[in-house]
Protein backbone atom coordinates (compact mmCIF):
# COMPACT_ATOMS: atom_id res chain seq x y z
CA UNK A 1 0.00 0.00 0.00
CA UNK A 2 1.28 3.44 -0.85
CA UNK A 3 2.04 5.70 2.05
CA UNK A 4 0.65 8.91 0.64
CA UNK A 5 -2.71 10.46 1.28
CA UNK A 6 -3.67 9.81 -2.29
CA UNK A 7 -4.28 6.19 -1.31
CA UNK A 8 -7.39 7.30 0.53
CA UNK A 9 -9.95 7.48 -2.30
CA UNK A 10 -12.89 9.81 -2.26
CA UNK A 11 -15.27 6.96 -3.06
CA UNK A 12 -15.43 3.47 -4.49
CA UNK A 13 -15.86 -0.10 -3.28
CA UNK A 14 -13.94 -1.84 -0.55
CA UNK A 15 -10.57 -2.95 -1.93
CA UNK A 16 -8.45 -5.92 -0.91
CA UNK A 17 -6.19 -3.59 1.07
CA UNK A 18 -9.18 -2.11 2.88
CA UNK A 19 -10.40 -5.57 3.86
CA UNK A 20 -6.91 -6.42 5.08
CA UNK A 21 -6.77 -3.29 7.23
CA UNK A 22 -10.22 -3.92 8.72
CA UNK A 23 -9.55 -7.62 9.35
CA UNK A 24 -6.16 -7.03 10.98
CA UNK A 25 -7.44 -4.21 13.18
CA UNK A 26 -10.67 -5.95 14.15
CA UNK A 27 -9.11 -9.35 14.74
CA UNK A 28 -6.47 -7.90 17.02
CA UNK A 29 -9.10 -5.97 18.96
CA UNK A 30 -11.24 -9.13 19.30
CA UNK A 31 -8.25 -10.91 20.82
CA UNK A 32 -7.63 -8.02 23.21
CA UNK A 33 -11.25 -8.14 24.41
CA UNK A 34 -10.96 -11.92 24.72
CA UNK A 35 -7.96 -11.45 27.01
CA UNK A 36 -9.66 -8.68 28.98
CA UNK A 37 -12.87 -10.61 29.68
CA UNK A 38 -11.19 -13.92 30.57
CA UNK A 39 -10.39 -12.60 34.00
CA UNK A 40 -13.95 -11.47 34.70
CA UNK A 41 -15.40 -14.78 33.54
CA UNK A 42 -13.03 -16.71 35.81
CA UNK A 43 -13.07 -14.37 38.82
CA UNK A 44 -14.46 -17.01 41.20
CA UNK A 45 -11.78 -19.56 40.26
CA UNK A 46 -9.02 -16.96 40.44
CA UNK A 47 -10.20 -15.89 43.90
CA UNK A 48 -9.69 -19.43 45.21
CA UNK A 49 -6.09 -19.56 43.94
CA UNK A 50 -4.77 -16.03 44.47
CA UNK A 51 -6.72 -14.77 47.49
CA UNK A 52 -6.91 -18.03 49.41
CA UNK A 53 -5.65 -16.37 52.59
CA UNK A 54 -9.05 -14.66 52.87
CA UNK A 55 -12.45 -16.11 53.58
CA UNK A 56 -14.37 -17.03 50.40
CA UNK A 57 -16.54 -13.90 50.45
CA UNK A 58 -13.77 -11.30 50.78
CA UNK A 59 -11.60 -13.33 48.39
CA UNK A 60 -14.22 -13.12 45.68
CA UNK A 61 -14.68 -9.40 46.27
CA UNK A 62 -10.91 -8.88 46.01
CA UNK A 63 -10.94 -10.77 42.72
CA UNK A 64 -13.73 -8.52 41.43
CA UNK A 65 -11.85 -5.42 42.57
CA UNK A 66 -8.82 -6.66 40.67
CA UNK A 67 -11.04 -7.05 37.61
CA UNK A 68 -12.31 -3.49 38.13
CA UNK A 69 -8.72 -2.24 38.20
CA UNK A 70 -8.56 -3.00 34.49
CA UNK A 71 -11.45 -0.59 33.90
CA UNK A 72 -9.99 2.04 36.20
CA UNK A 73 -6.65 2.31 34.41
CA UNK A 74 -8.02 2.34 30.85
CA UNK A 75 -7.99 6.18 30.61
CA UNK A 76 -4.34 6.21 31.66
CA UNK A 77 -3.57 3.73 28.90
CA UNK A 78 -5.36 6.10 26.53
CA UNK A 79 -3.02 8.92 27.60
CA UNK A 80 0.18 6.88 27.37
CA UNK A 81 -0.47 5.11 24.09
CA UNK A 82 -2.47 7.92 22.55
CA UNK A 83 0.59 10.13 22.92
CA UNK A 84 2.84 7.47 21.42
CA UNK A 85 0.39 6.94 18.55
CA UNK A 86 0.53 10.62 17.65
CA UNK A 87 4.32 10.73 18.03
CA UNK A 88 5.59 7.53 16.41
CA UNK A 89 2.60 6.22 14.45
CA UNK A 90 -0.61 4.21 14.67
CA UNK A 91 0.71 0.87 13.44
CA UNK A 92 3.59 0.44 15.87
CA UNK A 93 1.68 1.76 18.87
CA UNK A 94 -1.22 -0.62 18.58
CA UNK A 95 1.27 -3.37 17.80
CA UNK A 96 2.82 -2.62 21.20
CA UNK A 97 -0.57 -2.65 22.94
CA UNK A 98 -1.48 -6.09 21.67
CA UNK A 99 1.91 -7.49 22.73
CA UNK A 100 1.44 -6.09 26.24
CA UNK A 101 -2.08 -7.46 26.46
CA UNK A 102 -1.16 -10.89 25.12
CA UNK A 103 1.91 -11.32 27.32
CA UNK A 104 0.08 -10.09 30.43
CA UNK A 105 -2.70 -12.58 29.85
CA UNK A 106 -0.26 -15.41 29.15
CA UNK A 107 1.63 -14.62 32.37
CA UNK A 108 -1.60 -14.92 34.38
CA UNK A 109 -1.79 -18.47 33.00
CA UNK A 110 1.66 -19.38 34.37
CA UNK A 111 1.60 -17.25 37.54
CA UNK A 112 2.23 -19.28 40.74
CA UNK A 113 -0.64 -19.17 43.22
CA UNK A 114 -0.77 -17.83 46.78
CA UNK A 115 0.02 -21.26 48.18
CA UNK A 116 3.29 -21.24 46.23
CA UNK A 117 4.68 -17.71 46.55
CA UNK A 118 2.43 -16.08 49.15
CA UNK A 119 1.46 -12.41 48.91
CA UNK A 120 3.57 -11.93 45.80
CA UNK A 121 0.93 -13.84 43.82
CA UNK A 122 -2.02 -11.41 44.26
CA UNK A 123 0.31 -8.40 43.95
CA UNK A 124 1.68 -9.62 40.61
CA UNK A 125 -1.86 -10.49 39.51
CA UNK A 126 -3.05 -6.93 40.18
CA UNK A 127 -0.06 -5.55 38.25
CA UNK A 128 -0.80 -7.80 35.27
CA UNK A 129 -4.45 -6.77 35.37
CA UNK A 130 -3.41 -3.11 35.33
CA UNK A 131 -1.16 -3.79 32.34
CA UNK A 132 -4.16 -5.34 30.56
CA UNK A 133 -6.23 -2.23 31.24
CA UNK A 134 -3.43 0.05 30.05
CA UNK A 135 -3.06 -1.95 26.86
CA UNK A 136 -6.79 -1.90 26.15
CA UNK A 137 -6.76 1.84 26.77
CA UNK A 138 -4.33 2.22 23.89
CA UNK A 139 -5.75 -0.45 21.58
CA UNK A 140 -9.18 0.87 20.70
CA UNK A 141 -8.09 4.37 19.77
CA UNK A 142 -5.31 2.99 17.60
CA UNK A 143 -7.50 0.49 15.78
CA UNK A 144 -10.32 2.98 15.19
CA UNK A 145 -7.95 5.72 14.04
CA UNK A 146 -6.01 3.38 11.78
CA UNK A 147 -9.12 2.05 10.03
CA UNK A 148 -10.69 5.50 9.71
CA UNK A 149 -7.55 6.96 8.18
CA UNK A 150 -7.58 4.23 5.52
CA UNK A 151 -11.30 4.56 4.77
CA UNK A 152 -12.60 6.37 1.68
CA UNK A 153 -14.39 9.65 2.21
CA UNK A 154 -18.04 8.88 2.88
CA UNK A 155 -17.43 5.35 4.18
CA UNK A 156 -15.71 5.85 7.52
CA UNK A 157 -18.87 4.93 9.43
CA UNK A 158 -19.13 1.61 7.62
CA UNK A 159 -15.43 0.75 7.87
CA UNK A 160 -15.05 1.60 11.57
CA UNK A 161 -18.29 -0.19 12.48
CA UNK A 162 -16.46 -3.50 12.14
CA UNK A 163 -14.24 -2.44 15.05
CA UNK A 164 -17.40 -1.86 17.08
CA UNK A 165 -18.42 -5.53 16.92
CA UNK A 166 -15.20 -6.71 18.54
CA UNK A 167 -16.08 -6.28 22.23
CA UNK A 168 -19.11 -8.55 21.90
CA UNK A 169 -17.23 -11.09 19.79
CA UNK A 170 -14.31 -11.12 22.22
CA UNK A 171 -16.60 -11.66 25.19
CA UNK A 172 -18.31 -14.62 23.58
CA UNK A 173 -15.01 -16.06 22.39
CA UNK A 174 -13.81 -16.07 26.00
CA UNK A 175 -17.02 -17.74 27.18
CA UNK A 176 -16.81 -20.32 24.40
CA UNK A 177 -13.21 -21.26 25.21
CA UNK A 178 -13.99 -21.52 28.93
CA UNK A 179 -17.04 -23.70 28.25
CA UNK A 180 -15.00 -25.93 25.93
CA UNK A 181 -12.26 -26.37 28.54
CA UNK A 182 -14.80 -27.18 31.26
CA UNK A 183 -16.47 -29.81 29.13
CA UNK A 184 -13.18 -31.34 27.98
CA UNK A 185 -11.46 -31.42 31.38
CA UNK A 186 -14.35 -31.69 33.82
CA UNK A 187 -15.17 -29.16 36.53
CA UNK A 188 -12.76 -30.55 39.11
CA UNK A 189 -9.71 -30.54 36.84
CA UNK A 190 -10.70 -27.18 35.38
CA UNK A 191 -10.97 -25.60 38.82
CA UNK A 192 -7.65 -27.10 39.90
CA UNK A 193 -5.45 -26.32 36.90
CA UNK A 194 -7.49 -26.24 33.68
CA UNK A 195 -8.49 -22.58 34.24
CA UNK A 196 -4.97 -21.70 33.06
CA UNK A 197 -5.60 -23.09 29.56
CA UNK A 198 -7.73 -20.17 28.26
CA UNK A 199 -5.03 -17.76 29.41
CA UNK A 200 -2.28 -19.82 27.76
CA UNK A 201 -4.24 -19.95 24.50
CA UNK A 202 -3.85 -16.17 24.34
CA UNK A 203 -0.21 -16.69 23.33
CA UNK A 204 -1.35 -18.35 20.10
CA UNK A 205 -3.82 -15.52 19.49
CA UNK A 206 -1.02 -13.03 20.22
CA UNK A 207 1.26 -14.64 17.64
CA UNK A 208 -1.49 -14.56 15.00
CA UNK A 209 -2.32 -10.91 15.74
CA UNK A 210 1.29 -9.75 15.67
CA UNK A 211 1.95 -11.59 12.40
CA UNK A 212 -1.11 -10.03 10.75
CA UNK A 213 -0.37 -6.53 11.97
CA UNK A 214 3.27 -6.75 10.91
CA UNK A 215 2.02 -7.03 7.33
CA UNK A 216 0.33 -3.64 7.52
CA UNK A 217 1.69 -0.28 6.43
CA UNK A 218 1.45 2.87 8.47
CA UNK A 219 -1.69 4.99 8.18
CA UNK A 220 -1.37 7.04 4.98
CA UNK A 221 -2.50 10.23 6.71
CA UNK A 222 0.03 9.86 9.52
CA UNK A 223 2.79 8.97 7.07
CA UNK A 224 2.02 12.05 4.96
CA UNK A 225 2.02 14.24 8.05
CA UNK A 226 5.33 12.73 9.15
CA UNK A 227 6.94 13.36 5.77
CA UNK A 228 5.76 16.96 5.83
CA UNK A 229 7.13 17.46 9.36
CA UNK A 230 3.72 18.32 10.80
CA UNK A 231 3.59 15.79 13.62
CA UNK A 232 2.68 17.07 17.05
CA UNK A 233 5.65 17.45 19.39
CA UNK A 234 3.44 17.50 22.50
CA UNK A 235 0.16 15.62 21.86
CA UNK A 236 -0.96 15.73 25.50
CA UNK A 237 -0.65 19.50 25.89
CA UNK A 238 -2.13 20.15 22.44
CA UNK A 239 -5.05 17.84 23.22
CA UNK A 240 -5.89 18.89 26.76
CA UNK A 241 -4.06 22.12 27.68
CA UNK A 242 -5.34 23.87 24.57
CA UNK A 243 -8.91 24.90 25.39
CA UNK A 244 -10.09 24.90 21.77
CA UNK A 245 -9.34 21.15 21.58
CA UNK A 246 -9.78 20.38 25.28
CA UNK A 247 -13.34 21.69 25.05
CA UNK A 248 -14.09 19.18 22.27
CA UNK A 249 -12.56 16.39 24.39
CA UNK A 250 -14.86 17.30 27.29
CA UNK A 251 -17.89 17.58 25.02
CA UNK A 252 -17.03 14.25 23.38
CA UNK A 253 -17.03 12.64 26.84
CA UNK A 254 -20.25 14.18 28.17
CA UNK A 255 -22.07 14.55 24.84
CA UNK A 256 -21.12 11.25 23.18
CA UNK A 257 -19.20 8.48 24.98
CA UNK A 258 -20.80 8.71 28.46
CA UNK A 259 -24.29 8.07 27.08
CA UNK A 260 -23.01 5.53 24.58
CA UNK A 261 -21.30 3.65 27.40
CA UNK A 262 -24.28 3.40 29.75
CA UNK A 263 -26.55 2.27 26.91
CA UNK A 264 -23.94 -0.34 25.92
CA UNK A 265 -23.53 -1.75 29.43
CA UNK A 266 -27.22 -1.51 30.33
CA UNK A 267 -28.31 -3.29 27.18
CA UNK A 268 -26.02 -6.28 27.66
CA UNK A 269 -24.46 -6.63 31.11
CA UNK A 270 -27.12 -5.02 33.29
CA UNK A 271 -29.89 -6.76 31.35
CA UNK A 272 -28.22 -10.09 32.12
CA UNK A 273 -27.77 -9.13 35.78
CA UNK A 274 -31.42 -8.06 36.00
CA UNK A 275 -32.61 -11.39 34.59
CA UNK A 276 -30.51 -13.57 36.87
CA UNK A 277 -30.31 -11.61 40.12
CA UNK A 278 -33.60 -9.74 40.20
CA UNK A 279 -35.99 -11.87 38.17
CA UNK A 280 -34.37 -15.15 39.29
CA UNK A 281 -34.13 -16.56 35.77
CA UNK A 282 -31.71 -19.48 35.79
CA UNK A 283 -28.25 -18.45 34.45
CA UNK A 284 -28.23 -20.87 31.50
CA UNK A 285 -31.58 -19.60 30.22
CA UNK A 286 -30.57 -15.97 30.77
CA UNK A 287 -27.29 -16.41 28.93
CA UNK A 288 -29.05 -18.10 26.04
CA UNK A 289 -31.49 -15.19 25.83
CA UNK A 290 -28.67 -12.62 25.76
CA UNK A 291 -26.69 -14.67 23.24
CA UNK A 292 -29.72 -14.97 20.96
CA UNK A 293 -30.45 -11.24 21.19
CA UNK A 294 -26.83 -10.46 20.31
CA UNK A 295 -26.91 -12.87 17.39
CA UNK A 296 -30.05 -11.20 16.04
CA UNK A 297 -28.99 -7.60 16.58
CA UNK A 298 -25.20 -7.57 16.14
CA UNK A 299 -25.59 -6.76 12.47
CA UNK A 300 -26.95 -3.44 13.67
CA UNK A 301 -23.38 -2.27 14.37
CA UNK A 302 -22.63 -2.51 10.66
CA UNK A 303 -26.03 -1.18 9.57
CA UNK A 304 -25.91 1.93 11.74
CA UNK A 305 -22.27 2.53 10.84
CA UNK A 306 -23.30 2.44 7.17
CA UNK A 307 -26.38 4.58 7.82
CA UNK A 308 -24.29 7.19 9.63
CA UNK A 309 -22.39 7.74 6.36
CA UNK A 310 -25.72 8.67 4.79
CA UNK A 311 -27.54 10.72 7.43
CA UNK A 312 -24.84 11.50 9.99
CA UNK A 313 -23.34 10.09 13.19
CA UNK A 314 -24.99 12.54 15.55
CA UNK A 315 -28.71 11.87 14.86
CA UNK A 316 -28.29 8.09 15.20
CA UNK A 317 -26.33 8.22 18.47
CA UNK A 318 -28.59 10.90 19.95
CA UNK A 319 -31.68 8.91 18.91
CA UNK A 320 -30.26 5.79 20.57
CA UNK A 321 -29.63 7.66 23.84
CA UNK A 322 -33.08 9.27 23.81
CA UNK A 323 -34.93 6.05 22.96
CA UNK A 324 -33.09 4.20 25.72
CA UNK A 325 -33.87 6.90 28.28
CA UNK A 326 -37.55 7.02 27.34
CA UNK A 327 -38.15 3.27 27.15
CA UNK A 328 -35.91 1.61 29.75
CA UNK A 329 -38.60 1.58 32.44
CA UNK A 330 -41.31 0.01 30.26
CA UNK A 331 -38.84 -2.45 28.71
CA UNK A 332 -37.47 -3.67 32.05
CA UNK A 333 -40.97 -3.82 33.53
CA UNK A 334 -41.92 -5.80 30.45
CA UNK A 335 -39.04 -8.19 31.12
CA UNK A 336 -40.45 -8.74 34.61
CA UNK A 337 -43.95 -9.33 33.23
CA UNK A 338 -42.86 -11.79 30.53
CA UNK A 339 -39.87 -13.51 32.21
CA UNK A 340 -41.35 -13.85 35.70
CA UNK A 341 -45.11 -13.13 35.50
CA UNK A 342 -45.69 -14.42 39.03
CA UNK A 343 -43.31 -11.77 40.42
CA UNK A 344 -45.02 -9.03 38.39
CA UNK A 345 -48.45 -10.12 39.63
CA UNK A 346 -47.37 -10.35 43.26
CA UNK A 347 -45.75 -6.92 43.12
CA UNK A 348 -48.94 -5.45 41.66
CA UNK A 349 -51.43 -7.20 43.96
CA UNK A 350 -49.45 -7.37 47.21
CA UNK A 351 -46.96 -4.50 47.34
CA UNK A 352 -44.49 -4.47 50.21
CA UNK A 353 -44.10 -1.46 52.52
CA UNK A 354 -41.33 -1.18 55.10
CA UNK A 355 -42.40 0.99 58.04
CA UNK A 356 -39.33 2.10 59.99
CA UNK A 357 -37.46 4.93 61.64
CA UNK A 358 -35.07 6.15 58.89
CA UNK A 359 -32.26 6.41 61.44
CA UNK A 360 -32.64 2.69 62.04
CA UNK A 361 -31.94 1.85 58.37
CA UNK A 362 -28.46 1.43 56.90
CA UNK A 363 -27.37 1.61 53.30
CA UNK A 364 -26.74 -2.10 52.75
CA UNK A 365 -24.45 -1.75 49.77
CA UNK A 366 -22.37 -4.83 50.42
CA UNK A 367 -21.82 -7.56 47.79
CA UNK A 368 -23.79 -10.70 48.55
CA UNK A 369 -20.55 -12.63 49.03
CA UNK A 370 -19.80 -10.44 52.08
CA UNK A 371 -23.23 -10.53 53.72
CA UNK A 372 -22.08 -13.23 56.14
CA UNK A 373 -19.14 -11.07 57.23
CA UNK A 374 -20.79 -7.65 57.55
CA UNK A 375 -23.68 -7.48 60.02
CA UNK A 376 -26.75 -5.25 59.76
CA UNK A 377 -28.50 -5.90 63.05
CA UNK A 378 -31.15 -3.19 63.35
CA UNK A 379 -34.80 -4.15 62.95
CA UNK A 380 -35.00 -2.17 59.68
CA UNK A 381 -31.83 -3.67 58.23
CA UNK A 382 -32.84 -7.24 59.03
CA UNK A 383 -36.22 -7.04 57.32
CA UNK A 384 -34.87 -5.18 54.28
CA UNK A 385 -32.10 -7.74 53.88
CA UNK A 386 -34.67 -10.55 53.83
CA UNK A 387 -36.81 -8.72 51.24
CA UNK A 388 -33.79 -8.03 49.02
CA UNK A 389 -32.87 -11.71 49.08
CA UNK A 390 -36.27 -12.58 47.59
CA UNK A 391 -36.25 -9.69 45.04
CA UNK A 392 -39.32 -8.20 46.73
CA UNK A 393 -39.60 -4.58 45.68
CA UNK A 394 -40.74 -2.32 48.50
CA UNK A 395 -41.42 1.29 49.38
CA UNK A 396 -40.38 3.02 52.60
CA UNK A 397 -42.78 4.58 55.08
CA UNK A 398 -41.37 6.74 57.86
CA UNK A 399 -42.17 5.74 61.44
CA UNK A 400 -41.64 7.72 64.67
CA UNK A 401 -38.15 7.55 66.24
CA UNK A 402 -37.52 4.36 68.18
CA UNK A 403 -40.27 2.40 66.42
CA UNK A 404 -39.51 -1.25 65.77
CA UNK A 405 -39.55 -1.79 62.00
CA UNK A 406 -42.31 -3.78 60.36
CA UNK A 407 -43.20 -4.84 56.84
CA UNK A 408 -46.66 -4.83 55.31
CA UNK A 409 -47.21 -7.26 52.43
CA UNK A 410 -50.73 -6.86 51.11
CA UNK A 411 -52.87 -7.10 54.22
CA UNK A 412 -50.28 -8.99 56.28
CA UNK A 413 -48.12 -7.08 58.77
CA UNK A 414 -44.98 -8.66 60.21
CA UNK A 415 -43.02 -7.12 63.05
CA UNK A 416 -39.25 -7.18 62.71
CA UNK A 417 -36.80 -7.89 65.52
CA UNK A 418 -33.92 -5.98 67.07
CA UNK A 419 -31.16 -8.40 68.01
CA UNK A 420 -28.45 -5.95 69.03
CA UNK A 421 -28.87 -6.64 72.75
CA UNK A 422 -29.59 -10.37 72.48
CA UNK A 423 -27.25 -13.27 73.05
CA UNK A 424 -25.99 -14.99 69.86
CA UNK A 425 -28.32 -17.93 70.47
CA UNK A 426 -31.40 -15.76 71.08
CA UNK A 427 -30.51 -13.51 68.15
CA UNK A 428 -30.29 -16.47 65.80
CA UNK A 429 -33.58 -17.87 67.01
CA UNK A 430 -35.33 -14.50 66.59
CA UNK A 431 -33.92 -14.02 63.09
CA UNK A 432 -34.83 -17.55 62.06
CA UNK A 433 -38.44 -17.04 63.23
CA UNK A 434 -38.69 -13.69 61.43
CA UNK A 435 -37.24 -15.20 58.25
CA UNK A 436 -39.73 -18.05 58.40
CA UNK A 437 -42.69 -15.70 59.03
CA UNK A 438 -41.61 -13.35 56.27
CA UNK A 439 -41.01 -16.22 53.83
CA UNK A 440 -44.49 -17.56 54.55
CA UNK A 441 -46.03 -14.14 53.94
CA UNK A 442 -44.03 -13.62 50.75
CA UNK A 443 -45.02 -17.08 49.51
CA UNK A 444 -48.67 -16.49 50.38
CA UNK A 445 -48.59 -13.22 48.44
CA UNK A 446 -47.38 -15.13 45.40
CA UNK A 447 -43.76 -13.94 45.24
CA UNK A 448 -41.84 -16.77 43.51
CA UNK A 449 -38.47 -18.09 44.61
CA UNK A 450 -37.38 -18.43 40.98
CA UNK A 451 -38.74 -17.74 37.53
CA UNK A 452 -40.81 -20.59 36.10
CA UNK A 453 -39.61 -21.39 32.58
CA UNK A 454 -42.95 -22.93 31.70
CA UNK A 455 -44.75 -19.65 32.46
CA UNK A 456 -42.22 -17.51 30.64
CA UNK A 457 -43.18 -15.76 27.41
CA UNK A 458 -39.89 -16.49 25.68
CA UNK A 459 -40.58 -14.73 22.35
CA UNK A 460 -41.45 -11.49 24.14
CA UNK A 461 -38.41 -11.71 26.45
CA UNK A 462 -36.20 -12.21 23.40
CA UNK A 463 -37.89 -9.31 21.59
CA UNK A 464 -37.32 -6.91 24.49
CA UNK A 465 -33.68 -7.97 24.88
CA UNK A 466 -33.16 -7.57 21.13
CA UNK A 467 -34.54 -4.02 21.32
CA UNK A 468 -32.03 -3.26 24.09
CA UNK A 469 -29.19 -4.57 21.92
CA UNK A 470 -30.45 -2.55 18.94
CA UNK A 471 -30.08 0.56 21.11
CA UNK A 472 -26.51 -0.61 21.80
CA UNK A 473 -25.78 -0.88 18.09
CA UNK A 474 -27.28 2.57 17.43
CA UNK A 475 -25.01 4.36 19.90
CA UNK A 476 -21.92 2.22 19.39
CA UNK A 477 -21.89 1.54 15.66
CA UNK A 478 -21.12 5.14 14.55
CA UNK A 479 -19.17 6.34 17.62
CA UNK A 480 -15.68 5.51 16.33
CA UNK A 481 -16.15 7.47 13.13
CA UNK A 482 -17.60 10.42 15.06
CA UNK A 483 -14.69 10.54 17.51
CA UNK A 484 -12.10 10.24 14.74
CA UNK A 485 -13.67 13.10 12.79
CA UNK A 486 -13.87 15.43 15.79
CA UNK A 487 -10.09 15.77 16.08
CA UNK A 488 -7.19 16.72 13.77
CA UNK A 489 -4.77 14.07 12.52
CA UNK A 490 -1.79 15.36 14.51
CA UNK A 491 -3.46 14.69 17.89
CA UNK A 492 -6.31 12.37 16.89
CA UNK A 493 -5.10 9.20 18.66
CA UNK A 494 -4.60 11.02 21.97
CA UNK A 495 -7.71 13.19 21.82
CA UNK A 496 -10.23 10.49 20.96
CA UNK A 497 -8.85 7.79 23.25
CA UNK A 498 -9.29 9.61 26.55
CA UNK A 499 -13.01 10.48 26.31
CA UNK A 500 -13.74 7.02 24.93
CA UNK A 501 -12.07 5.20 27.81
CA UNK A 502 -13.32 7.49 30.57
CA UNK A 503 -16.81 7.07 29.15
CA UNK A 504 -16.63 3.30 28.72
CA UNK A 505 -14.20 2.46 31.52
CA UNK A 506 -15.76 4.62 34.23
CA UNK A 507 -19.30 5.67 33.26
CA UNK A 508 -20.04 2.30 31.66
CA UNK A 509 -17.76 -0.14 33.48
CA UNK A 510 -19.13 0.76 36.90
CA UNK A 511 -22.78 0.85 35.79
CA UNK A 512 -23.78 -2.54 37.29
CA UNK A 513 -22.28 -1.57 40.65
CA UNK A 514 -23.93 1.86 40.66
CA UNK A 515 -27.29 0.49 39.55
CA UNK A 516 -27.18 -2.24 42.19
CA UNK A 517 -26.41 0.39 44.85
CA UNK A 518 -29.46 2.43 43.82
CA UNK A 519 -31.70 -0.64 44.09
CA UNK A 520 -30.45 -1.34 47.61
CA UNK A 521 -30.82 2.30 48.57
CA UNK A 522 -34.44 2.63 47.49
CA UNK A 523 -35.81 -0.91 47.68
CA UNK A 524 -37.25 -0.60 44.16
CA UNK A 525 -35.95 -3.19 41.68
CA UNK A 526 -36.14 -0.62 38.85
CA UNK A 527 -34.30 2.22 40.60
CA UNK A 528 -30.98 1.17 39.12
CA UNK A 529 -32.27 2.30 35.72
CA UNK A 530 -32.11 5.94 36.80
CA UNK A 531 -28.33 5.93 36.40
CA UNK A 532 -28.22 5.03 32.67
CA UNK A 533 -31.32 7.14 32.00
CA UNK A 534 -29.87 10.30 33.55
CA UNK A 535 -26.49 9.85 31.85
CA UNK A 536 -28.11 9.08 28.48
CA UNK A 537 -30.31 12.18 28.76
CA UNK A 538 -27.29 14.28 29.68
CA UNK A 539 -25.50 13.03 26.58
CA UNK A 540 -28.56 13.67 24.42
CA UNK A 541 -28.82 17.30 25.56
CA UNK A 542 -25.10 18.13 25.45
CA UNK A 543 -24.42 16.23 22.24
CA UNK A 544 -27.45 17.70 20.46
CA UNK A 545 -26.64 21.27 21.45
CA UNK A 546 -22.86 21.46 21.37
CA UNK A 547 -21.29 18.73 19.23
CA UNK A 548 -21.12 19.12 15.44
CA UNK A 549 -22.08 16.64 12.76
CA UNK A 550 -18.89 15.32 11.15
CA UNK A 551 -19.78 12.84 8.41
CA UNK A 552 -18.64 15.22 5.65
CA UNK A 553 -15.45 16.31 7.41
CA UNK A 554 -12.28 15.84 5.36
CA UNK A 555 -9.88 14.22 7.82
CA UNK A 556 -6.94 14.36 5.38
CA UNK A 557 -6.12 17.83 6.70
CA UNK A 558 -4.99 18.86 10.14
Amino acid sequence: MSTTASTVPASGGMTREHRKVILASSLGTVFEWYDFYLYGSLAAVIAAHFFSSLAPGPAFVMALLTFAAGFAVRPFGALVFGRLGDLIGRKYTFLVTIVIMGLSTFLVGVLPTYETIGMAAPIILVLLRCLQGLALGGEYGGAATYVAEHAPQGKRGLYTSFIQTTATVGLFMSLLVILGCRLALGNEAFSEWGWRVPFLISFVLLAISVWIRMQLNESPLFQKMKEEGKRSKAPLSESFANWSNGKIVLLALLGATAGQAVVWYAGQFYALFFLTQTLKVDPVTANLFIAAALAIATGGFIFFGWLSDKIGRKPIIMAGCLLAALTYFPIFKGLTYFANPALAEATRNSPAVVVADPKDCSFQFVPSELKSHVKFNSSCDIVKNLLNARSVSYVNEEAPPGTLASVRIGETVIQSVDIRNLSPEDAKAAQDKLAADLAAAVDAAGYPKAADNSQMNKPMVLLLLTILVIYVTMVYGPIAAWLVELFPTRIRYTSMSLPYHIGNGWFGGFLPTTAFALVLWTGNIYSGLWYPIVVALMTFVIGSLFLPETKDVDITHG
